[in-house]
């Protein structure tokens, strides 16, 4: 018999909400954290993208928030902007009736506002360390009363040069406070944290044998050049016609600079990446998330975070270079219970890439040439070299549990939502007229963008 949120130890009126969001039977992850969260245990959950974790700490802390408290009783530190955003709507969709009051503190956001926020009664804080932080030196923050603290995505914090800023935001907490840390993997600095400040933590690892893409197929595309990648994809988008696709690049310049090609192409697309302003990433995924949009050009900041529902493709126009970002880039489609289509542009150089991925997501990946034609493994030029230094900290570090600390294994699962029913599926304007390096029309010779989508 399965299990569901009541059983769980979650209220009526909170399940009630589950239900009519598409959420009836807990993930794996969910199964084992709730309870332990509810008891007021210290938590370590090791578990993937797309495996449930956010509501799996997220129901615990609204169950035990006391409204007629007027401090900040829980604490949300995460990496970016996006996932910020995307935990505080989530709080916003199951506490319709409630009292609540929850305050995002991220950058790109009027601060001197948030500071006449903070100054209001405020239970739930949802915000990057960098923020965070800037609240924290001018003292228009308090964070003594915070009894429930969570560190979401460690390492991703521990890989964006967060963790001084995270270890003295946990410093500044109640040394009673419950201590939740969630994490697709576990280096030696993240274990150091939790040994230090965590109160004999209950270890949770959901082990996957596919690493949560069941319902992505994955294939690989053998390219030479940045021209023939770039024709190759915009083939693709034609023959495939995504209702949303996200393109994955390896640099906010790479980025810009597909992003104007693609439209150049007559395709209703936009960039996502650092550099723009808070209120100009909004934008842009406020018009992909309405479909406005049908290509979301984006460096990995987009790979965390967005929970965008009727993403049916990916590509990995730059391979990444570590599993956990390939893993979290095509795991923004294939969502709650739906199929999805991974592809990623390999060229000879990247052959050594292609192989770690597979090693780490422990499945092959069907390899094709430009054409579409399937390409043997005996054909493919793999060399074995070692992998190249990358800038990535977290590549040179352990992986490792924490002492002390009970583990449980369960295999994943996927919450089921209702399906999405099909949409116009726009096509692309093919151009004419020289091509710049990345197939962008030089002025005078720009395509005529089709506008089938919605406006």
């Amino acid at each position: 018999m399965k299990t569901n949120f009541l059983k769980l130890g979650i209220q009526q009126d909170t399940n009630e909400l589950l239900q009519k969001a598409g959420f009836t039977v807990p993930t794996p992850i969910q199964q084992q954290a709730i309870p332990l969260l509810l008891a007021g245990k210290d938590v370590i959950a090791q578990a993937q993208t797309g495996t449930g974790k956010t509501l799996a700490f997220l129901l615990p802390i609204l169950a035990a928030v006391d409204v007629k408290k007027h401090w900040i009783q829980a604490l949300i530190i995460a990496p970016t902007r996006e996932l910020v955003v995307q935990i505080a709507g989530e709080i916003k969709k199951f506490t319709p009736n409630s009292n609540i009051n929850v305050l995002t503190v991220c950058g790109g956001q009027d601060i001197d506002l948030q500071m006449k926020k903070l100054q209001k009664e405020i239970h739930i804080v949802v915000g990057t360390p960098g923020r965070l932080m800037d609240h924290l030196k001018r003292e228009t923050i308090r964070l003594s009363g915070v009894s429930m603290l969570v560190i979401d995505e460690a390492d991703q914090l521990l890989k964006l040069g967060f963790w001084e800023d995270v270890e003295q935001l946990v410093g500044n907490t109640s040394s009673k406070r419950q201590m939740m840390l969630f994490s697709a993997t576990v280096p030696q600095p993240v274990r150091a944290l939790a040994a230090l400040y965590m109160r004999n933590p209950n270890h949770l690892h959901v082990r996957t044998e596919r690493v949560t893409l069941d319902e992505i197929r994955q294939i690989a595309v053998s390219t030479k050049d940045d021209e023939i990648k770039l024709n190759t994809l915009h083939k693709m988008l034609s023959e495939y016609q995504p209702y949303l696709a996200i393109v994955f690049c390896i640099s906010k310049l790479r980025a810009s600079e597909l992003n104007a090609a693609l439209a150049g192409l007559g395709y209703a697309t936009d960039e996502l990446h650092g550099e723009l302003s808070q209120a100009k990433r909004q934008q842009v995924i406020r018009r992909f998330r309405q479909a406005k949009l049908q290509v979301l050009v984006a460096t990995d900041i987009a790979s965390r975070g967005l929970d965008i529902e009727g993403v049916t493709h990916v590509f990995n126009y730059d391979i990444p270079h570590d599993v956990e970002s390939y893993i979290h880039r095509i795991g923004r489609t294939g969502r709650a219970g739906e199929t999805g289509l991974a592809v990623t542009f390999v060229a000879p150089r990247d052959q050594v890439y292609l192989q770690m991925i597979e090693k780490g997501i422990k499945a092959e990946i069907a390899q094709q040439d430009t054409a579409g034609h399937p390409i043997r493994k005996k054909q493919a030029v793999v060399k074995k070299t070692a992998l190249p230094k990358t800038k990535s900290a977290a590549s040179k570090l352990e992986r490792g549990k924490v002492s002390g600390t009970t583990e449980q294994t369960a295999k994943t699962g996927e919450t089921k939502k209702p399906a999405r029913s099909s949409a116009v599926k726009p096509g692309a304007v093919k151009p004419g007229g020289k091509r710049t390096q990345y197939g962008k029309p030089e002025k005078n010779d720009r395509a005529k963008p089709n506008r089938q989508r919605a406006k």
